[in-house]
């Protein structure tokens, strides 16, 4: 199946990037990125990203993840890196990301496995405050894709996507919520323009646990769908472990998670959605 060949391709990379970042930064560009990513997020609390929600605050990680959807006819899809990839903070209060094309497969031999679509996303925090001044994070972003998906499994056209997050810390719990849509830039009676407003809630349970429950909704406006909703219940459960917790400066951090997504609408186009992650931030 192509799906390993994703899959390896994931675990290369990610074990590719972890000896790149435990190595010590010797030129001056680096110890300079270094300097700059480490006062860019002094100034933001260190809520983990949420399993689906976007982060509403700037990182630097790479992260691959994996879910499966059964659609109401039972077919079964696994979607293999979810349009995950490297984030990276290249100047202060931004961030881009550039997401690799996810895998994806069918049960169905009526529909063909093939990639998905390229994905980038930027961002800027325009007001945060650390645990010891507010715990709040306010940002903006703007997600894009281009059509890379074969088989009718990525959309026609590119698509613009703007969004707005805000979250709250209150000691060891905090809140994420995002809104955001996605434009088509072509066919759009075909493809409508779909809202998505998502909001997590998080918990600093013990030293490595971050229980989570997410809300995420998608309204849709023209398209097949147009006037319906879809909504989720998502718990979900973080692990977090610092890598080398000898070195009081180091960001080097492994997050590994997983959830699953419970349809709480009558209409939906999928239930008992699996999800998994793993992240590698530095």
């Amino acid at each position: 199946m192509l799906a390993k060949p994703m899959l390896k391709a994931s675990a290369t990379w990610f074990l590719l990037l972890a000896a790149a970042v435990a190595a010590p930064a010797q030129s001056n560009f680096f110890n300079k990125w270094e300097a700059r990513t480490a006062a860019t997020q002094s100034k933001q609390p260190p809520w983990p990203p949420p399993l689906a929600t976007t982060y509403v605050g700037l990182i630097q990680v790479y992260r691959t993840d994996f879910s499966r959807q059964i659609s109401p006819t039972h077919v079964t899809t696994w979607n293999y890196d979810s349009s995950k990839g490297l984030n990276l903070i290249p100047w202060a209060r931004t961030e881009f990301d550039f997401n690799l094309p996810p895998f994806i497969t069918h049960s169905s031999p009526k529909t063909i496995d093939g990639a998905g679509d390229t994905s980038f996303l930027g961002k800027y925090r325009i007001l945060s405050g650390n645990s010891q001044h507010g715990n709040y994070v306010v940002s903006a972003f703007v997600s894009s894709t281009i059509p890379t998906g074969s088989y009718k499994n990525g959309t026609p056209v590119a698509t613009v996507g703007p969004g707005l997050g805000v979250g709250k810390g209150f000691g060891r719990f905090d809140v994420q919520t995002t809104l955001s849509a996605t434009l088509p830039t072509g066919e759009t009676p075909k493809l409508g323009r779909p809202v998505a407003w998502n909001t997590a809630g998080q918990y600093h349970l013990g030293k490595y646990l971050w229980p989570e429950l997410e809300f995420n909704a998608t309204y849709y406006h023209g398209g097949p769908n147009d006037g319906k909703s879809q909504a989720f219940m998502t718990p979900g459960l973080l692990g977090v472990h610092k890598l080398r917790p000898s070195v009081e400066s180091s960001r080097l951090v492994l997050c590994l998670g997983g959830g699953v997504q419970i349809a709480t609408s009558q209409f939906h186009t999928y239930n008992h959605g699996l999800l998994f992650t793993g992240r590698l931030v530095f």
